[in-house]
């Protein structure tokens, strides 16, 4: 495995673009551990709705900057007390959705710091009921990355006062908020350290060497050029990171073991005009496609379930059943 130093760049559209570089561009006979951290900002799902994600008078009026990323999962706050870490390595077809393996890591340099983490629920790294990361995967042409953020030092206020978070997140737990259920590593730390000297003493955990001894890949012009291509076209895009939301008079939202799945669709004259699948969870495929095969279609289960025959499921939303999914569209308020 080889190290890319992001050359202490704060911007998330630089840090996003060189991670899908390096996923989409480097030699598939290697593996990557990037490190970033991020300026003041809030990290969207690749399948959600941003503009009900965030609160966007406080995010405009706090120069937050929105940027999303190319994996499912919920929008996060970034700011310079996060580090966020992606291990980018060949989808070997058991690797996607094992977060544990990805974590395993992380988890063995923070029980050693003292810190009494442990893999909770789909994705998070908690301490007790507390979590304190976040993670989330993509995968495309046999690469995927796995990613994280590791919440060391995080302005908890703006946690809570950027995100609208989703009720159907806190329907299963006992808090009620964002801010009550998060909690920063450098509190539960025993001893007293920079981010720096966090993010320095975690590369020597993970490789078993001193940070600079540390194989590199060492990014150069001709990659960089192509990084801030990547950045300009999709992490800098409007179109990208908000998109426009479609008119719809039918939404149905549940919250399965995946996660929430959100369809917005406009039905007019029995037919379903244009549709919309948001959420947080993981899936290999583009929900795209799926929205792409009902579009135009009659609005009834035979017409829908004749339209997703042969469709798999599970390559789009991970652990559901086209049951699930058709019951979701014809779900009964």
């Amino acid at each position: 495995m080889l190290f890319i130093d992001n050359q202490g760049i704060h911007d998330p559209a630089i840090n996003l673009a060189i991670e899908e570089y390096a996923l989409k561009h480097l030699s598939m006979d290697e593996s990557y551990l990037l490190f970033y951290i991020n300026k003041p900002s809030i990290i969207i799902g690749k399948h959600q709705n941003t503009i009900e994600e965030i609160n966007q008078e406080y995010v405009r009026n706090n120069n937050i900057q929105v940027v999303r990323r190319l994996s499912g999962g919920g929008a996060v706050y970034h700011d310079l007390g996060n580090l966020n870490f992606s291990f980018i390595t060949k989808d070997d077809g058991q690797s996607f959705h094992n977060f544990l393996k990805f974590t395993q890591p992380v988890i063995d340099f923070l029980r050693k710091m003292g810190v009494p983490a442990e893999l909770s629920g789909r994705n998070d790294l908690q301490v007790g009921e507390k979590k304190i990361s976040g993670n989330a995967q993509f995968s495309t042409r046999g690469r995927m990355f796995s990613h994280g953020t590791l919440m060391f030092d995080l302005n908890l206020d703006d946690v809570q006062a950027s995100l609208n978070a989703n009720p159907e997140k806190f329907k299963s737990k006992s808090t009620k908020s964002v801010r009550s259920r998060v909690a920063n590593i450098k509190e539960l730390l025993g001893t007293d350290m920079t981010i720096e000297e966090f993010r320095a003493e975690l590369l020597r955990s993970i490789f078993g060497m001193e940070p600079d001894q540390v194989p590199q890949y060492v990014l150069q012009d001709k990659d960089w050029e192509i990084i801030n291509q990547i950045s300009k076209e999709r992490y800098q895009n409007w179109d990208w990171n908000y998109g426009l939301s479609p008119e719809s008079n039918v939404k149905h939202a549940k919250k399965f073991p995946v996660g929430i799945i959100d369809i917005r669709m406009d039905i007019r004259e029995g037919h379903i005009g244009e549709i919309k699948i948001y959420g947080d969870f993981f899936g290999v495929g583009d929900v795209a496609d799926i929205e792409n095969l009902l579009r135009g279609k009659k609005y009834e289960e035979q017409t829908v379930r004749a339209a997703l025959s042969g469709v798999d499921v599970k390559h789009y939303f991970g652990n559901l059943e086209m049951d699930d999914l058709v019951g979701l569209i014809f779900l009964e308020e």
